[in-house]
């Protein structure tokens, strides 16, 4: 039985509510600031209605950008898009098939190779970023879509996630495979990844987040502007020195860099659930 307290659901929908304006306040502003010009959202203080040049603020940064880069925000948004999609399957893919390995296959030295990979978490890509980029730079990879997603594609993290939730899986189920007739791999498709799917879902979320919010190694590996992600479009359209800031069409590439990670937690957010608390697992 649920107790009625009236005073604690009002400071409970208080605090949520105090929380939900922390969190909407800023995208908020950014959003009125997309849609004013430049000498508007210098005013002290900036009017908090939408403006009447949100059309052209868009249109603008879509197609020519602004500030130091010229490229426009659509083909940085493909970029940041394709890194993202890639870095996400990659990790899953490599990391579903070494946790399987790991888990259902017997070979010596199995938990030193599983600890291996798990003590890779303590060099993430700023601390070996320079022997990479050494190795990217020689492979000719640089300013493409390999050189900003190889580097990125392993995940110990996702690979211990997946080996402990391979550790429920009852062992009968592979026996059954066996004494049918199924091969490792033909067990892995048909029963290991459907009953992953929650997982695949909770992690791709992360994971796609985590590849389109990357910074500092694609401000690295890209040189040539058609190859510039959406976040190093912002930083580079933010003039430096005595140049004035197109402030409103940074805003309006903001808000157009969030879209895509809104939309993917919005239409995976069921799954995204269901994979981080489902009592099954």
């Amino acid at each position: 039985m649920i107790e009625h307290r009236p005073l604690l659901t009002f400071f409970t929908h208080l605090i949520l509510g105090i929380g939900v304006i922390v969190v909407a306040l800023p995208v908020y502003v950014t959003f009125v600031a997309s849609t004013h010009t430049a000498p508007e959202v210098l005013q002290a203080p900036m009017s908090m209605l939408p403006g009447s040049h949100f059309v052209d603020n868009y249109a603008a940064v879509l197609t020519h950008g602004a500030g130091e880069s010229g490229a426009g925000v659509g083909r940085m948004m493909v970029n940041s898009l394709i890194s993202a999609l890639v870095i996400a399957v990659g990790k899953i893919v490599i990391s579903m098939l070494s946790a399987f390995a790991i888990v259902y296959f017997r070979f010596r030295f199995r938990g030193l190779v599983f600890w291996m990979i798990f003590v890779t978490l303590m060099l993430p890509v700023e601390v070996r970023i320079l022997p990479t980029y050494k190795v990217v730079s020689d492979l000719g990879m640089l300013d493409t879509y390999a050189g900003l997603t190889v580097p990125l594609i392993a995940s110990a993290t996702a690979t211990f996630l997946f080996r402990q939730f391979f550790l429920t899986i009852p062992e009968e189920l592979a026996e059954a495979a066996r004494i049918d007739g199924a091969g490792p791999m033909r067990f892995f498709w048909d029963v290991v990844v459907p009953l992953s799917r929650p997982n695949v879902a909770a992690l791709f979320v992360i994971l796609f987040i985590y590849g389109w919010n990357q910074y500092l190694w694609p401000l690295l590996v890209t040189t040539q502007e058609d190859m510039y992600t959406a976040v190093i479009g912002i930083k580079r359209m933010i003039s430096g020195g005595d140049a004035a800031t197109d402030w409103n069409l940074v805003m309006a590439t903001a808000m157009l860099a969030m879209l895509p990670p809104a939309l993917v937690v919005i239409l995976m957010q069921k799954w995204f659930v269901k994979g981080l608390v489902d009592s099954e697992k």
